[in-house]
């Protein structure tokens, strides 16, 4: 028997902080890592720009549809505070991606008018 007030969780908006958490520090990550290791250059880090970015993505489509789930619960399902969270967490890795590609084509730019 299911009680007419009972809250149900809502582990949409939590995937959704988790997958925007991950892919707002997938970039920094790679960048560190390429400063610590010696055999990882810093243009190696490269191949998070498109993780973060994807991540950011898959962060807006979760909380999207955290925030369907709170709707069709009407207000039962809770996790509004963690999908704004998430929602901001998930704009904050796309900018990452973007700033860093956007950094790493003008150095390309600029190695080529080097040359």
């Amino acid at each position: 028997m299911v009680a007419i007030g009972s809250s149900k969780s809502n582990h949409r908006a939590s995937i959704a902080v988790l997958v925007a958490l991950v892919g707002v520090l997938v970039v920094p990550a790679a960048v560190a890592l390429a400063h610590e290791a010696r055999s990882v250059h810093l243009l190696d880090a490269v191949y998070a720009i498109p993780v973060a970015f994807v991540l950011g993505l898959c962060g807006f489509a979760f909380a999207r549809g955290a925030r369907g789930r709170i709707q069709w619960t009407v207000g039962r399902a809770g996790g509004a505070r963690r999908i704004r969270v998430a929602s901001i967490l998930a704009l904050l890795a796309v900018c990452l991606a973007i700033s860093a590609a956007i950094s790493v084509g003008v150095y390309e730019f600029l190695l080529r008018l080097e040359h």
